[in-house]
């Protein structure tokens, strides 16, 4: 086994919108930025596949917007979530950003996009690699080891993040406890729903929700949460979880009644919406799920991912080699951006749990668009890109 030494600025782990983000600005600032990618791209990720009207500004600055838009794309007028009675409330997308669009793509296109810009400005990446376990140099973090086929190498650098997403693989040893999963998540790409095309469609139901959205290719995106004991239940059957859980939604059962998928179901298990420490040791950030997982009915999870990797890597442009300094400006400036957000999703998701609020609140908020408008951008809270980023040395 040959083991290789390399020197970064920024080692990332994770190849998703949040480390793929912050490897570009940090390329584009004149660091030496390695990314490591588990997978091969593209490859399909169970996601909303949303991308909220804020994301465009951020795909501009990346230099990716254009390329989003080839991949085919579709454009999300609205937002309309359904009770399981069929009442409805919609949101339209020019609320978050004025004059724009949601998009609909897979994160298989998307993802991949993104990876082959940080290619393009120069970041080294390594897909199919695996990484961990950390480096470290005293009590700080000084990088970690990629594992290559049989070939192992021990990446240094200044900055170590962690973009694994819910798996937090650089980060879980510290803070990771065995919790029973009380929801399963699942998502599909479905022929034949029938949508409107313009909107994205949030449907209530016992115990979960779930939203349904076009996506490139004439195909439509379904990804849904259901508690874990009725997955059981229905014997672990994506499909018959479905009909018998979502469709207890009257829209839903309108929408998927011919609905048929052409591409494999994907699942994972959830053991809530956490937060975790941003900062879990010297020399370590923590950015996307890998940081915080918000409420996927917000439709803001995308918006997150970009927002993280911005903040990280403004940070690291400002206080180039000062971790200290780094850490403590990530800490402060992570906090006022995402936990007011993170406060309202989980006052909203308890909310749609409780029997019968969700059909409720719908009719009531159905009353006054202001209402809803606030509500919404509660959860969307955007930050103006950086203009004070220097490099890293």
């Amino acid at each position: 086994m040959t083991v290789l030494s390399n020197e970064f600025d920024v080692a990332i782990a994770g190849g998703g919108p949040a480390g793929s983000s912050a490897a570009i600005q940090l390329a584009l600032n004149g660091a030496r930025v390695l990314l490591v990618e588990q997978k091969e791209f593209p490859r399909p990720k169970l996601c909303g596949e949303f991308i909220s009207p804020e994301c465009i500004s951020h795909f501009e600055r990346l230099g990716v917007a254009g390329a989003m838009l080839a991949a085919g794309a579709s454009q999300i007028s609205n937002t309309v979530f359904y009770s399981r009675s069929g009442a409805s409330v919609y949101l339209p997308s020019e609320w978050f950003k004025p004059g724009a669009r949601a998009l609909g793509l897979s994160r298989g296109e998307m993802d991949h996009k993104l990876l082959e810009r940080a290619k393009e400005v120069g970041v080294t990446v390594l897909e199919n690699a695996h990484a961990g376990p950390l480096l470290h140099d005293g009590t700080r973090v000084s990088g970690f080891t990629v594992r290559v086929d049989d070939t192992l190498h021990a990446c240094r650098a200044i900055i170590t993040i962690d973009a694994t997403g819910r798996n937090r693989a650089l980060a879980r040893p510290l803070s990771h406890s065995a919790i029973k999963p009380k929801l399963v998540a699942f998502k599909v790409h479905l022929k034949n729903a029938y949508l409107n095309g313009g909107d994205c469609e949030i449907y209530f139901y016992q115990r979960g929700y779930g939203g349904l959205s076009r996506i490139e290719n004439g195909t439509s995106n379904l990804c849904f949460i259901v508690a874990a004991r009725d997955v059981r239940r229905l014997g672990s059957d994506p499909e018959t979880v479905m009909r018998e859980v979502v469709m207890q939604n009257k829209r839903a059962a309108f929408t998927l009644r011919d609905a048929h998928p052409c591409s494999a179901w994907l699942s994972v298990s959830l053991t809530g919406f956490e937060r975790y420490s941003v900062t879990p040791e010297p020399g370590l950030l923590a950015v996307g799920d890998a940081a915080a997982f918000i409420d996927p009915f917000t439709g803001s999870g995308m918006l997150m991912a970009l927002e993280s990797g911005q903040l990280a890597a403004d940070t690291i442009n400002r206080h180039s080699r000062d971790i200290t300094r780094v850490a403590a400006d990530y800490r402060v400036a992570y906090a006022k951006t995402f936990h007011p957000r993170m406060r309202v999703a989980s006052l909203l998701r308890r909310a749609a749990f409780i029997p019968g609020f969700a059909d409720a609140a719908i009719r009531l908020t159905g009353i006054s668009s202001r209402v809803r408008r606030e509500i919404a951008r509660a959860t969307h809270r955007s930050i103006a890109p950086s203009v004070d980023a220097g490099q890293v040395r």
